[in-house]
């Protein structure tokens, strides 16, 4: 289990939780939960994962948003140290969006993100 530092400093919005809650129940798993995950990949070098799981793994930090839950691994934690979770509703779309004190730069497209 991560330390009470980064669990503190990762941070979830109303309106996030409220559309993981939202979409676990459209896809048919009320009570399911946002896995959230940094991985290695796209043009600046780290990505975001989203994915609706029913069971947080043993070693996952589990956020509880209120009407839903956020799952994130400990490696993926230390990346987002500082971050927070949203929900934007933009004349694009809508989607989660991470305010992520850490990145330093972002690719043209907005989906990788470098460290310094």
């Amino acid at each position: 289990m991560p330390d009470g530092a980064l669990t503190q400093s990762f941070r979830v919005t109303p309106a996030a939780a409220a559309q993981v809650a939202a979409i676990a129940a459209r896809e048919g798993k009320p009570g399911a939960g946002l896995r959230l995950a940094v991985e290695a990949g796209g043009c600046s070098g780290f990505q975001y994962r989203f994915a609706i799981e029913e069971v947080p793994a043993d070693e996952d930090l589990v956020i509880d948003g209120g009407p839903a839950r956020v799952f994130v691994d400990p490696v993926s934690l230390e990346l987002l140290a500082g971050a927070e979770l949203d929900w934007a509703e933009e004349l694009i779309g809508a989607h989660f969006a991470i305010r992520n004190p850490q990145a330093s730069s972002s690719c043209g497209c907005g989906t990788s993100f470098a460290i310094a």
